[in-house]
C-alpha cells in the first residue's frame, strides 16, 4: 500500500460508508419486525428473527453482487466498491444469526445434536419437493464464513492473490446455493409465491448487470495487430491525472496523463487485480481505486519500501494522436514519459 495515500486508512469516507451500512441494517430490521408484528401478530419471536435476517442477508448479497458491474458501468459507484468487504462481513454476520436460529428452532426438540440432525433428519437428496434445502444454506454459510474470515489483507498476502481471488469468487457458488435454498424452502414450507418472484427478479437483475458490464468493458477494446505502434486515443480523450484504458494483443494497458506527460503501465493492480486505469495520479503515483496501492507511472514500481511492480509500455505522440506499443517491458522497467504541450480547450 502507499505510504501517503489516505484512502487506505480509516478516513471520513470509510466511516460514512460503515455508519450508513449500520443505519440501514437497523432501519431494515426495525421496519421488518414492526410491519410483521402488525400484520402477523401470532408470529413467534424465533420465526420473526429467522425471516428478518434471511431477507436482509439476501438483500445485502444482491447489493454486493451488483456493486462490481455497476462500478464498471458508472464510476459514481466506485466508492461502494472500495469498501465492499465491510458489506460482505456484515452480510455474513446477518446470515449467521439466521442460520443459528434456524438450526436451533428446527432441532431443539429432537434427541440429536443440532448439526447432526441437519444432515441426518432428512436424507431425501433425490427428491425435488422433499430435498433437504437446509443443507444448501449451511454450505453457503460456510463459504461466506471463509470469505469473511479471509477478508483482511493479511490473508491476501499469505494465501497469494490468485488463491485469495479464487476463494472469493466462490461467492457465485454461494449465491447459487442460496437461490436453491430459498426456492426449495418456499416450495416446501410456504404457500405464497411472493418470495420466489422477488428472488427471480433479483437473479435476473444480477445476471443482466454482469452481462451488460462485461459487454461494455470489452466492446471495441481487444484488437489484434502486428503494427509496432497503434493508435489508442486522442490526447483530449484523457483527463488530467487520469487514464485511458485500451487492450491490444491481450495486453490491458492504462495510458496516464499527468504533469504534461504521458506514461503507459499495465492496467491490473498486483493487490487484487484492481483496474489501475480507473484510479488517478495522486502525489505523483498512479493510485489504485480499490485499496490505494500506488505505482510510479514512468516505471510501474511501487514507491519504497513497497515492492509491487507492473509492466510498462512505450508511447508516441503524433499531433494529438496517442500511439502505444503493446509489447510490454519487464515489470518495473523505466520508460521515459512522452511530453506534450498544453492544448487549448477550444481547439
Amino acid at each position: 500500500m502507499s505510504v501517503d495515500y489516505a484512502a487506505i486508512l480509516w478516513n471520513r469516507q470509510k466511516k460514512i460508508y460503515d455508519w450508513t451500512l449500520v443505519a440501514f441494517v437497523i432501519v431494515y430490521l426495525g421496519a421488518f419486525v414492526g410491519l410483521t408484528t402488525i400484520f402477523q401478530p401470532e408470529i413467534t419471536g424465533e420465526t420473526l428473527i429467522i425471516r428478518a435476517t434471511a431477507t436482509l442477508a439476501i438483500l445485502l448479497l444482491h447489493i454486493i453482487l451488483a456493486i462490481g458491474p455497476l462500478a464498471r458501468l458508472n464510476t459514481k459507484f466506485l466508492p461502494l466498491l472500495y469498501n465492499r468487504r465491510h458489506l460482505g462481513v456484515t452480510m455474513f454476520l446477518v446470515a449467521l444469526v439466521h442460520g443459528v436460529f434456524s438450526i436451533l428452532q428446527f432441532s431443539s426438540l429432537g434427541n440429536k445434536v443440532a448439526l447432526v440432525a441437519l444432515f441426518t433428519s432428512n436424507t431425501n437428496y433425490f427428491s425435488f419437493t422433499e430435498f433437504p434445502f437446509q443443507v444448501l444454506g449451511f454450505a453457503a454459510l460456510i463459504i461466506f464464513f471463509l470469505m469473511a474470515a479471509t477478508s483482511h489483507d493479511f490473508w491476501l498476502k499469505n494465501l497469494s492473490p490468485r488463491v485469495w481471488k479464487t476463494l472469493h469468487m466462490m461467492v457465485y457458488v454461494a449465491y447459487s446455493l442460496i437461490v436453491l435454498h430459498v426456492f426449495l424452502g418456499v416450495i416446501q414450507l410456504e404457500s405464497a409465491p411472493t418470495l420466489i418472484w422477488l428472488l427471480a427478479f433479483g437473479f435476473l437483475a444480477i445476471t443482466s448487470l454482469h452481462i451488460i458490464s462485461s459487454i461494455s468493458s470489452t466492446k471495441g477494446l481487444d484488437e489484434k495487430t502486428t503494427e509496432e505502434f497503434i493508435y489508442a486515443c486522442d490526447l483530449k480523450d484523457i483527463a488530467d491525472d487520469c487514464a485511458k484504458i485500451v487492450t491490444f494483443n491481450g495486453e490491458n494497458i492504462a495510458i496516464f496523463k499527468y504533469d504534461g506527460k504521458l506514461s503507459a503501465i499495465n492496467n491490473v493492480c498486483k493487490h487484487q487485480n484492481g483496474p489501475l486505469g480507473e484510479g488517478k495520479v495522486i502525489d505523483g503515483c498512479v493510485t489504485c481505486p480499490w485499496h490505494g496501492y500506488q505505482y510510479e507511472p514512468q516505471n510501474g514500481s511501487s514507491p519504497p519500501p513497497f515492492k509491487e511492480m507492473v509492466s510498462t509500455y512505450d508511447l508516441k505522440l503524433e499531433g494529438n494522436k496517442v500511439l502505444v506499443n503493446p509489447q510490454p517491458y519487464p515489470e518495473g522497467t523505466e520508460r521515459p514519459p512522452v511530453l506534450f504541450p498544453k492544448i487549448d480547450n477550444n481547439g
